[in-house]
């Protein structure tokens, strides 16, 4: 068994770097159609510490995530373009709270129902998976540190997470057959559509990617600053037993330093590979919180698909009831709840098989998802909690 710290950080990213290089080749990409690269990312460091290969106990994954996570998510917002956001208007804007509400909703309810079959201890684990399906993979990495999800708990999520948003995106793929029926239903206004496509071109940034050891340098250096400063602070501040600790005021922190750093001319790093770097930082935490875990631990994941179903329902009902009121295009909803579900990999593909030319819709809505999925996620699992 390997217990070495050094070893074992070579091992999880050998493995992390295995995942991520058949995932970009032509020959093997295919392999990851329907489980994605985060879940062997997550999956194949779960199987190495089950069969003993490296110490599941050791404390150098503590230390991982205390620091990088907090790096990878400062990277992972610096390239937030608020004002793109907000270009979008009203209605899209709308459109996605009301999925995100939805989902906030239908994980109460879900774990309401599910919880005698599942037990109560997963209160955490469904406001995980409510980070996730508000914003992405880093706001449920950050909502797992933050409510300090335990392993057993947090493993069958990742299943859940994977398996549910790919069947949710094949079903709103095959809708694209639809639009004209549900748009009659809604009462669509075209001008909606019209004036999304010209609030994108007005904002479209066709600024070229321009790596370089010294940018590299500067993005490493703002993300060690971020994780320093944002655990310092997040030390002097008071913490309440089962709502408040120093992890949760971590999270909160780097995620508003996150955002005010994208207002500032910093967010130009995006240029040389900022949140690439932050997403690579981020998918090596998980391979630390897949050491820790164990195969055994997935062994409840039916029930909560099943449970992720119910998640889905009445987000799709209060997605449908939000269109009926503001005369949203099918378009929209399938966009909105792709981008809470799906998030930034997926949901432009969804928008530009719906619209072609609008997969920018997409990708905002879902940035919009980064941003605030962390806070709806540890406010749904703390209204869990309170079952």
């Amino acid at each position: 068994m390997i217990r070495h710290p050094l070893l074992i950080i070579a091992l999880l990213l050998g493995l992390e770097l295995l995942v991520l290089g058949l995932a970009r080749h032509k020959r093997t990409m295919g392999w990851f159609s329907f489980l994605p690269p985060v879940f062997w990312i997550y999956f194949l460091p779960m199987l190495v510490a089950t069969f003993g290969l490296i110490d599941p106990q050791s404390p150098v994954y503590a230390t991982i995530t205390r620091w990088l996570l907090p790096a990878s998510l400062v990277l992972v917002l610096l390239p937030v373009d608020m004002k793109a956001i907000l270009r979008l208007g009203p209605v899209a804007l709308a459109m996605f709270f009301s999925g995100a509400a939805g989902i906030m909703v239908g994980t109460v309810l879900s774990f309401a129902l599910f919880k005698p079959l599942v037990g109560a201890e997963f209160w955490s684990g469904f406001g995980a998976l409510s980070a996730s399906w508000s914003g992405g993979s880093a706001n449920m990495i950050a909502a797992r540190e933050a409510l300090s999800v335990p392993d057993h708990i947090f493993a069958p999520m990742v299943i859940v997470d994977t398996v549910v948003p790919y069947l949710w995106m094949g079903i709103l793929m095959a809708g694209v057959t639809l639009q004209a029926t549900f748009d009659r239903w809604s009462r669509t206004d075209r001008a909606i559509i019209d004036d999304l496509g010209r609030r994108i071109e007005e904002g479209r940034d066709n600024g070229p990617e321009q790596r370089s050891p010294g940018g590299l340098a500067a993005i490493l250096l703002l993300a060690a600053a971020g994780s320093g400063l944002s655990q310092l602070l997040a030390r002097q501040l008071p913490q309440i037993k089962d709502l408040l600790s120093t992890a949760t005021w971590t999270i909160v922190i780097v995620t508003l330093l996150g955002i005010m750093l994208s207002l500032t001319p910093l967010r130009r790093l995006e240029r040389v590979g900022a949140s690439k770097t932050g997403y690579f930082l981020l998918y090596f935490v998980l391979t630390t919180i897949g050491a820790r875990a164990s195969v055994a631990s997935i062994g409840s994941a039916l029930s909560l698909i099943l449970a992720g179903f119910v998640i889905v329902a009445v987000h799709t009902l209060f997605l449908l009831v939000a269109a009926r009121l503001l005369r949203a295009p099918l378009f929209l909803v399938a966009t909105a709840s792709q981008a809470n579900i799906g998030g930034v990999a997926s949901a432009p593909m969804v928008a530009e098989v719906y619209q072609p030319g609008l997969a920018p819709v997409g990708l905002l809505l879902a940035i919009l998802g980064n941003l605030t999925g962390t806070g709806l996620g540890l406010l749904t699992a703390h209204a869990c909690r309170l079952l």
